[in-house]
Parts: C-alpha cells; sequence; structure tokens
C-alpha cells in the first residue's frame, strides 16, 4: 500500500464548486490538504477566503514546486485543458471537474496520464456527488457489465419533474430553474442535451473502455418535448427522463445513445426527481445496483472533489483497464429502437425507415405514432429534431435482430395515411 502523503493545492477557481470545496477543507484537517493558492480572474472581488491565498497569475500555482496537487474548477474548457496538460507535465497531480474539457480531450489526456506518471481524477465531472466513476473502474469487470443507465443532469431533471408534477409548460419550468438557480442564463448546453451527453462520454469509458466523443453520440435534449408527450406519459403512467444508456448486445458489441425515455414505475430511475441524479447499473452476477444522489450544487459536487483528493494521499489513478482489455469493446450501430414519435405533418417523418409500426393516433393539431426504426436512421440525421417534431423512446427500447419477427407480426402500415 502506498505511504500517505501530505498535499499542498493549487486551485483554479472559486466559484459554487471552489469556495465549497475551500470551506470543506476547512472542516476536514484529517485529510492532510491544504489550500496554498486560488488562481482567480478579478483579485479585486471580495470573497469568503483571506485575500493573500488569491492570485491571478497561473504560474504562480503551476511553477510553485510546493505545490503538488492541482484542482481545476474553471468553466472555461479551452483555458482547463492547458492548465490540466500543463499541470501534468509539471509533475503534478490534478483533480478536474471539467466534463466538457475532459470529454473533448480523453485520449490525449489518458495518453498523457501514462506518459507523465501523473494522475487526474474527476469524480466531480459526472453526478456530481454519487461515486459512479471509481466504482465502474474498480468494480465492475467489463465481460460481466450488461447495462447502465443514468440521469446524469440535474436542470433537465428538475424541468421534467416540474412539468409533471405541477403541470408547468416547458418555458415555466425552465424559468424557475433559472431562478433557484439549477439552470444557467443561457441554459443551452443543459436543455439541449450537450451537458449531459460530455458526462456520458466519461461514463462510457469508465463503463466500457470506450474513448469516444458526442459528435459520435446520439443524443438530443429536452426542448421538443410538448404537452401532448406529457400527456400521453400520464396516461400511460410514465414519466418522461433525460436518459444516458449502454447496454451490451448479444453480438458482444454496446450500444449507446443519450435520449429524453419514457419511464414505467418499476424502473428505479421513474423515482429520480428534481435537481437529484440516479444510476442504474446491472452485472452478471449483482443484479441491479441503483445509486442516487444529488447531482449538482456547491457541496455535493465539492464533496466528490474532496474524495478524490483523499484517494491522492495513496497514489491512486485511474488504470482504464477495460480499454486495455485484448478485446476492446465497440460500439454498434446494428440494432434498432422502439420510439414514440409527435409531430405536426406526416410528411416529415420517414415512413419508409420503420420497421414496423404499433400504434397510430391522428389528431387535429399533433400526431403520434410508435414504431420500431433502425439506429441508423436516427444517428447523425436531424429529421427527428426539426419540423417541431419529438422523439421519446419507449421503454424496453433496445431491439434485436432476434426481436424483430415478432415486432412484425404486431406492425401496422401506414400506407395511404395522411393527416
Amino acid at each position: 500500500m502506498a505511504s500517505e502523503k501530505n498535499l499542498v493545492i493549487g486551485m483554479f477557481g472559486f466559484g459554487v464548486v471552489g469556495e465549497g470545496l475551500y470551506k470543506i477543507l476547512k472542516q476536514t484537517p484529517s485529510l492532510k490538504a491544504s489550500i496554498k493558492k486560488v488562481c482567480i480572474k478579478d483579485t479585486k472581488k471580495k470573497r469568503n477566503a483571506p485575500a493573500e491565498i488569491f492570485t491571478s497569475e497561473k504560474d504562480d500555482i503551476l511553477l510553485d514546486p510546493e505545490i503538488n496537487v492541482i484542482v481545476e474548477v474553471i468553466n472555461d474548457s479551452k483555458a482547463g485543458y492547458e492548465i490540466v496538460t500543463t499541470a501534468l507535465k509539471n509533475g503534478k497531480d490534478v483533480v478536474s471537474a471539467s466534463k466538457k474539457m475532459l470529454s473533448e480531450h480523453l485520449a490525449e489526456l489518458i495518453e498523457l496520464q501514462e506518459s507523465t506518471g501523473r494522475s487526474l481524477l474527476y469524480e466531480a465531472s459526472s453526478c456530481a456527488s454519487i461515486p459512479v466513476i471509481r466504482n465502474l473502474e474498480e468494480y465492475y469487470d467489463n465481460d460481466l457489465l450488461h447495462s447502465i443507465k443514468a440521469i446524469v443532469n440535474g436542470s433537465t431533471n428538475f424541468i421534467l419533474t416540474k412539468m409533471f408534477e405541477e403541470h408547468l409548460n416547458f418555458k415555466e419550468a425552465l424559468l424557475l430553474a433559472q431562478q433557484l438557480g439549477f439552470a444557467e442564463s443561457d441554459p443551452k448546453l443543459d436543455i439541449e442535451g450537450y451537458d449531459a451527453a460530455h458526462k456520458w462520454v466519461l461514463l462510457l469509458a469508465h463503463s466500457y473502455g470506450i474513448i469516444t466523443s458526442i459528435d459520435n453520440m446520439l443524443f438530443n435534449g429536452i426542448t421538443q418535448i410538448n404537452e401532448l408527450d406529457a400527456k400521453v406519459a400520464q396516461s400511460r403512467g410514465l414519466s418522461i427522463k433525460l436518459v444516458g444508456q449502454a447496454k451490451k448486445l448479444y453480438n458482444g458489441k454496446i450500444a449507446s445513445f443519450l435520449l429524453p425515455q419514457f419511464v414505467e414505475q418499476t424502473d428505479q430511475l421513474y423515482f429520480v426527481k428534481n435537481e437529484y441524479n440516479g444510476v442504474v447499473i446491472e452485472s452478471g452476477f449483482s443484479d441491479k445496483q441503483f445509486f442516487y444522489g444529488k447531482g449538482a450544487g456547491s457541496f455535493p459536487t465539492a464533496s466528490a472533489v474532496l474524495s478524490d483528493i483523499g484517494a491522492l494521499r495513496y497514489g491512486y489513478r485511474y488504470e482504464y483497464k477495460k480499454k486495455n482489455q485484448h478485446t476492446a469493446a465497440q460500439l454498434s450501430n446494428d440494432f434498432h429502437l422502439r420510439v414514440f414519435i409527435s409531430f405536426e405533418d406526416l410528411g416529415n417523418i420517414p415512413k419508409d425507415e420503420f420497421e414496423s409500426i404499433e400504434e397510430w393516433h391522428s389528431g387535429n393539431e399533433r400526431s403520434y405514432l410508435i414504431g420500431t426504426i433502425p439506429f441508423t436512421a436516427l444517428y447523425k440525421k436531424d429529421w427527428w429534431k426539426t419540423n417541431n417534431t419529438s422523439l421519446i423512446l419507449m421503454p424496453n427500447n433496445i431491439v434485436e435482430h432476434t426481436e424483430l419477427i415478432e415486432l412484425k407480426k404486431m406492425s401496422l402500415s401506414l400506407a395511404g395515411l395522411e393527416i
């Protein structure tokens, strides 16, 4: 076992997470970790910490030989990447919460860790207070991990909860989320799914060893979800959640996507509400395990940073064991998805792409159908995001070739249907 060492921290950023970490460290002297310097943009701004620990010069931290840990909790992904790479090259371990920066540069950051022998930990980047990354890294073997699905964005989950439980429309729920600090004044990264997608890149790497990017991911946010969708869900006893999902198929490859889903009451994610996150992991012998906790906020996120700092006392590193296995896991495009699609004009829906249609409902203003469609009919295509079209996955949404025959038997024909 590695011997325990004292940690001298240089921190970049003193916002919600940075200040939360400062307060927590003051209350945990047993950790043997202290913040020596904090780099911020405006040194004149009054902050809840002694003025002498602040600097606006990054080299005061990066070139200080006494500082052996860099904590990076800023919003600028470009600057964050420069800080993290410089720190690793200078022989310093790093803890980061910047999911966008990490997901955009994961491959080169893994390589840099290997070449420098330093550690980059980032538990706080996904699901805040939930210790999911280290559990995936250490506890679940790739061969036995059947699936992982998760709600990883608290802002969108809060908005959807308010739409369902208080019957607010999307704009009203978004405004409330902004007023309570759960969504930014510019909420695009949250509501269009980008924040969740960046987190999903990281979880996929630690689940199955797959290194990818959001450019190669099928994902969407919640901006298209409308009142008809909510009414259909409620009439069936379902809720709507933005869920990342990865599952091992019969061929050994991995199906992965992040999309709005109808969630049944028997699903643990059904009860994940407001700003909370939830993760369901299914493996060969432990069956399903459920992780639940706050996905945002000062202390919840800072607690994950603190956990990583504590692990550095003993020289902990991610080993990326699943990435380095002899037979690396691969993403698959060879499967189908069961989808609910609501729309205004049937002419905007590629009817011929569907393998089967289970239900069809025509309305005066909006209509909807439920059917099975190839993954490739959605991947890198945008018809399902345009013309006021809404796509939501059904429960039990992944359909493999062996299951298509039964669905075809129950299929309805769209031939000749017009609005």
